[in-house]
């Protein structure tokens, strides 16, 4: 157990770039559970920096903005998740991407978790469901790829101890990940310092995520993320993430717009064929 007189400190790392659409829900669905969010924008051109404003208005003391360009360079945006890493002084640290929205009850049990065992753990490893389409819909199972202690799906590590020795950033964007002082990546070491926690957050990384397609595909990688693929339907009683039922200002996109026929006619073409690909080429991690 962690010593009762210690607050076990969150910080939570949110790098961005045209991330309009769902930036202000992945912040204010796990504001209240962290305990600083450096929110760094990577040079966007749509209205994120508005949004980000918007947050540090409502949330003054725990958000920490910062204005950085990579260039569109891979490697520069490696450099800047590592000096997001450089300034943070908290316990531990929560990744989170702008196209992430978390449930009050699983951000509450990654805290409760890091509180009662934080000590002993060097990273946590949680599930999402991996919207394709719209807000409805979500990819089968079978179309995960992250492989983690002999799990394989749409899984991930979410949160990790900044204790790890030589806890450091590498590789270009598109396949960056977390190491250690030997190189080792994160997830493949001691798997008994690492937790599967079983509660999910929804990723909404195949979808649009800024203001128009447009703006998204100006974004480095951005443009191969967007998927033409019929998902598997929520049933009629499932509970979306509480943030999205919030007061919100005006200019942030409501998340409840559907697919167009449009997306459903080339998806119906499309998504025989990737589920064929899947079982004929094994998926890899990254892009």
């Amino acid at each position: 157990m962690e010593n009762m007189d210690k607050k076990v400190t969150i910080c939570a790392h949110t790098l961005v770039k045209n991330e309009a659409r769902y930036l202000w829900y992945s912040v204010a669905s796990v504001i209240n559970y962290v305990d600083k969010v450096l929110l760094w924008d990577d040079n966007s051109f749509d209205i994120t920096p508005q949004i980000a404003a918007e947050l540090r208005k409502m949330y003054p003391d725990k958000i920490d903005y910062k204005r950085v360009d990579s260039g569109q360079d891979p490697f520069a945006f490696t450099k800047i998740r590592q000096e997001m890493l450089t300034q943070t002084d908290s316990d531990w640290l929560l990744i989170l991407d702008g196209d992430e929205v978390w449930w009050e009850d699983s951000i509450k049990a990654v805290r409760k978790l890091i509180e009662e065992r934080g000590s002993e753990l060097e990273t946590i490893v949680n599930p999402y469901y991996n919207l394709v389409g719209d807000i409805f819909h979500y990819q089968d199972e079978s179309a995960g790829s992250y492989k983690i202690d002999g799990k394989v799906g749409h899984i991930t590590v979410r949160a990790i101890n900044t204790k790890i020795p030589g806890l450091h950033i590498d590789k270009p964007h598109g396949r960056q990940g977390f190491y250690d002082g030997d190189g080792r990546p994160i997830q493949e070491r001691d798997a008994s310092k690492r937790k599967f926690l079983d509660v999910r957050y929804l990723h909404f990384t195949h979808l649009v995520r800024s203001e128009s397609r447009e703006k998204d595909e100006d974004v480095q990688k951005r443009g191969m993320k967007l998927k033409y693929e019929l998902g598997n339907a929520f049933p009629l009683d499932f509970y979306y993430p509480e943030v999205f039922f919030r007061e919100r200002p005006a200019m942030v996109p409501t998340p409840w717009e559907r697919v167009n026929k449009r997306f459903l006619l080339r998806a119906f073409f499309e998504t025989p064929l990737r589920r064929v690909r899947r079982k004929i080429i094994k998926p890899k991690s990254g892009y």
